[in-house]
């Protein structure tokens, strides 16, 4: 049995299911803040189901070498609308979806660009404040002021456990619960996409959603 109480994450944009599921096994979770970023993972880019299959959505980033430059330091680059095409891809993949209207009005002010946030951190800090919103997911939520090599006990590390280069299949303490999505009839259910998709298809289900695909002892 795992004593930990508490669960260090990255900070992620739009995270998959998984990572909310961490949030109801601990009773506190700190948002490491204070390593290097790192590419090809969740802090900057998400997956969501469209029709014709899996979409990548990313941050841009302004250009230099992130992977050396400390998280809290890493700009959003905006030379592009990439926020609008964003959103316009999120509404033509979940506009049929049971709550998109419902939930549209709490994110498209953030992730449609009528606001904006200098640093990455700061807008991955306000997505996640939204999304607990309206998961009804109360939770205390730290940000790390120093790099923990190692946490200290109570702290399981989890900074490397939820990835795009990660197996889901390696946490044990996750199994997905099928839903009913937008594409069913197309596609064989789509596990672990960000939770824009859970909240979207099944609204004040979702926390029920990731209780059901918690399997741990704890």
């Amino acid at each position: 049995m795992n004593e930990a109480t508490t669960a260090l994450l990255t900070t992620q944009y739009c995270p998959p299911v998984q990572y909310f599921a961490k949030f109801l096994q601990y009773d506190t979770i700190w948002i490491e803040h204070r390593e290097n970023y790192q590419k090809g993972s969740y802090r900057n880019r998400c997956h969501i189901a469209a029709a014709n299959g899996l979409l990548r959505l990313s941050v841009p980033l302004v250009k230099g070498k992130n992977h050396q430059t400390p998280i809290w330091e890493v700009r959003i680059d905006y030379k592009t609308k990439w926020q609008a095409k964003q959103w316009e891809a999120i509404a033509y993949a979940y506009g049929s979806a049971p709550y998109f209207e419902e939930y549209a009005a709490f994110l498209s002010p953030h992730l449609g660009g009528e606001k904006r946030y200098e640093f990455l951190c700061e807008y991955n800090a306000a997505l996640l404040k939204i999304f607990l919103k309206l998961l009804n997911l109360r939770k205390e939520v730290l940000y790390t002021e120093s790099y923990y090599f190692d946490p200290p006990p109570g702290v399981i590390d989890l900074r490397s456990s939820i990835s795009p280069k990660v197996e889901m299949s390696s946490d044990p303490d996750f199994q997905p619960s099928p839903y009913l999505q937008v594409f069913g009839h197309k596609y064989p259910f789509q596990p672990n996409l960000s939770i824009l998709d859970l909240l979207f298809c099944t609204g004040p289900q979702a926390l029920f959603v990731l209780k059901e695909s918690i399997r741990s002892s704890r």
